[in-house]
């Protein structure tokens, strides 16, 4: 009888363990794709594609000539929100998007503007639950991944389950991000 349970909880676990994962595999390609991005950003935010300029102006324009010959160039350069001081030798100049400086020494205008991807911008969202309401699916996902993790060693028996060669895989998985985190600690200065 005990047996019996014993089989009738493995298949249970096991449809539950496979029907699961059905479900999340394409929840955790979204989130292995954005973790993936934001791993590599190398100071960037890859929800943005950024556009640098440059645009030779007369040298030492003040404020209102600054906005007046940029509205001239209008059709080779980005509409200029507003343009603001700096300090005494530079303007600050802000874009819808984008922002850059005006040199009054040099009459160099250097400028960047970000354009939202939007796919990755939504992707990256998801992944750092910025998207109201998103939480309780974050949550059921977060949760069903620990149940995969502890179904799958329960589900696996013998020499290739947990308490065969498994225990060195389970040990391996353990032991990397610890060490990491111990040569973190310890690394830091």
């Amino acid at each position: 009888m005990t047996s019996s349970r014993s089989n009738k909880a493995s298949r249970v676990l096991r449809a539950l363990h496979r029907d699961l994962g059905f479900l999340l595999a394409g929840a955790s390609i979204i989130y292995a794709l954005s973790g993936i991005l934001l791993n590599h950003m190398d100071g960037k935010d890859p929800a943005y594609r950024v556009t640098a300029g440059r645009a030779a102006l007369p040298p030492s324009l003040s404020l209102q000539e600054l906005t007046t010959e940029w509205q001239a160039r209008a059709a080779d350069l980005p509409a200029l929100r507003r343009a603001l001081p700096l300090d005494s030798t530079r303007l600050q100049l802000l874009f819808d998007g984008g922002s850059g400086i005006y040199d009054r020494a040099s009459g160099r205008a250097d400028y960047e503007l970000h354009r939202r991807r939007p796919l990755v911008y939504w992707l990256n969202k998801l992944h750092y639950n910025q998207i109201r309401g998103w939480s309780p699916v974050a949550d059921f996902f977060a949760g069903s991944l620990i149940f995969l993790a502890v179904s799958g060693l329960i589900i696996v028996r013998g020499k290739r389950g947990v308490l065969g060669s498994g225990k060195w895989y389970l040990l391996a998985g353990l032991l990397v991000p610890a060490l990491y985190v111990l040569y973190s600690i310890f690394s830091a200065p």
